[in-house]
């Protein structure tokens, strides 16, 4: 197991890595439909906080998979059958949910995040055996990662057996979140490890449009709650329509950016490109319950109030659209997007639901939908050289 090169010529995305997202998708639609019915309940913020819990430990373990994968997939027997361990924790991982949500019990949970890091931690350990040259980055890799298990196994312990009272369990959970954040950086102060930029950018890119596919997935759930019930009305049509639109313009806004030339020129931000993602990830996560809860709502009478639900739309749109722009700043030399336009659109977004309740949701919906299509095609307009138009000093220098 010795470290791939940085600059891999074609290095795209292995089958095993493909496979390892498709489990991912499980868990990510069992978060999305709680927190849906949480919103359509009338009960979204409570919601949201085991949301944002179980969400971190989908994208955190997803995320340090994809790094050392960049670094070091070897594709053998080993590493494959390691891999297929940490796919399994992410299963159990994902049947631990509705217990989370319904009854803060996140024993399941936390048991399929440490299935899911222990099989990394013996990647690392491995790294550490066969990449002398690394080895004490990957050994301090192993270390934290392990340590940090210790921390949320007794994170559970401790306030299921009532040492700690309930409410410290949030307080205890932000500490871990931290020290979790901080282990990648102190394991690599030794030492960088190689992963590939463009590799890494691709799949970035893949898991958006997993997380834009859930979105599909929520708002069928949806049409098909609306279908069952017999109540198909024009609120219904716009709803629909406007959310598969919402979902259009998310993707393409991402790609305007490709992100793997600017990654390989500032190497030193990909902390906090990467990092970044877990905001537009989660809130693509919640547009899909957002758009899910409003599908349901035109069909029948919802507890949530029509603007509790508009904002269960407009603030998942607000959020990425304002977080794209600043991971893509990060990255680039000069702006595909002017952040003038983006705060704009977010601004018009989050007053359209105060009016919800003399237009309706479904105008709301289709409102946000439609600044959101402004905004692709402002940067078409703005960028005559369309989809082709080079975005660094190098690809212009390549493109000439």
């Amino acid at each position: 197991m010795s470290a791939r090169p940085i600059d891999e010529p074609h290095r795209t995305a292995s089958q095993l890595e493909l496979l390892f997202d498709l489990t991912f998708v499980v868990a990510v639609a069992a978060a999305t439909a709680q927190l849906a019915h949480s919103i359509a309940d009338g009960h979204g913020l409570a919601g949201l906080v085991p949301f944002l819990q179980v969400f971190f430990a989908i994208w955190w373990a997803w995320m340090n998979f994809t790094w050392f994968a960049s670094s070091y997939d070897t594709d053998d027997v080993a590493y494959r059958l390691l891999t297929m361990v940490q796919m399994a924790g992410v299963l159990v991982l994902a049947a631990g949910v509705p217990a989370a949500f319904g009854h803060s019990d996140y024993a399941v949970v936390t048991l399929g995040y440490v299935i899911m890091r222990l099989g990394l931690v013996v990647q690392w350990l491995r790294a550490g055996l066969e990449d002398p040259e690394r080895r004490r980055t990957a050994l301090r890799y192993a270390a934290g990662i392990s340590l940090m298990q210790v921390g949320w196994i007794l994170r559970f312990l401790l306030v299921e057996s009532g040492v700690l009272p309930s409410w410290s369990a949030l307080p205890f959970f932000a500490c871990l979140v931290v020290l979790e954040l901080a282990v990648p950086r102190w394991a690599e102060r030794t030492r960088t490890t190689n992963w590939h930029p463009h590799h890494i950018a691709e799949r970035y890119g893949l898991f958006t449009i997993i997380l834009l596919g859930e979105g599909v997935l929520a708002a069928s759930r949806g049409v098909e709650g609306a279908l069952e019930a017999g109540q198909i009305g024009s609120s219904f049509v716009v709803i629909a329509v406007s959310g598969l639109g919402l979902l259009f313009a998310h993707w393409w806004l991402y790609f305007l950016v490709q992100a793997g030339e600017g990654l390989s020129d500032r190497r030193h931000r990909s902390y906090l490109w990467g990092y970044g993602h877990y905001g537009i990830f989660a809130a693509l996560a919640a547009l899909g319950a957002g758009l899910e809860a409003a599908v349901e709502q035109s069909a029948h009478e919802a507890e949530a109030s029509p603007m509790a639900i508009g904002y269960a739309v407009a603030i998942p749109v607000g959020l990425y659209l304002i977080l794209l722009w600043a991971v893509h700043a990060l990255v680039v030399t000069e702006r595909v997007v002017h952040f003038g336009a983006v705060l704009g659109c977010v601004t018009v977004i989050l007053l359209l639901p105060l009016a919800a309740s003399q237009i309706g949701v479904a105008a709301v919906v289709a409102a946000i939908a439609v600044i959101c299509a402004l905004l692709v095609a402002v940067t078409i307009v703005t960028h005559a050289e369309g989809l082709s138009w080079p975005r660094t000093p190098k690809l212009r220098r390549a493109v000439k």
